[in-house]
């Protein structure tokens, strides 16, 4: 995996990053720390990405398990350490899972799985967090 990220010193401290897969991710620091807020803080995109890499997780065990999800939400709330660096000290994420006829059971165990063994980010990020998790289902 690869990843290219440009200071755009024009812009204050705005970053590009192009991933390896060819995509543009845009960053920028707060306005106290020179710039602009044009964009996502750097651990803003750690944060969305752990998000996004368990909500994957999710819907794919599910959808293996010929469930009938239908929509996965993760609302994720994490503290961060006061002095430098300042690593990400409790995360917790609550799920929203909508489907038809879901078992609770089965979301359960597609949290766990992917908290336990499956998303590389918030494994990562349990080395400096602890990481709690709710959920709920919808039907729809």
């Amino acid at each position: 995996m690869k990843c290219t990220v440009n200071w755009m010193p024009a812009s204050g401290m705005a970053f590009s990053a192009e991933t390896g897969s060819g995509h543009l991710l845009m960053m920028d620091g707060a306005p106290d720390g020179g710039g602009r807020n044009l964009a996502p803080r750097p651990m803003e995109t750690v944060l969305a990405g752990t998000g996004g890499c368990t909500a994957y997780d999710v819907v794919l065990i599910l959808k293996r398990g010929r469930h009938d999800v239908r929509g996965c939400q993760v609302q994720v709330e994490a503290e961060r350490a006061e002095t430098d660096p300042k690593v990400f000290t409790k995360i917790h994420m609550h799920f929203v899972v909508t489907g038809r006829g879901l078992p609770e059971a089965a979301v359960q165990r597609a949290i766990q799985m992917s908290h336990d063994k499956y998303c590389s980010a918030s494994i990562m990020l349990g080395k400096t967090a602890t990481i709690t998790t709710s959920y709920e289902i919808v039907e729809g």
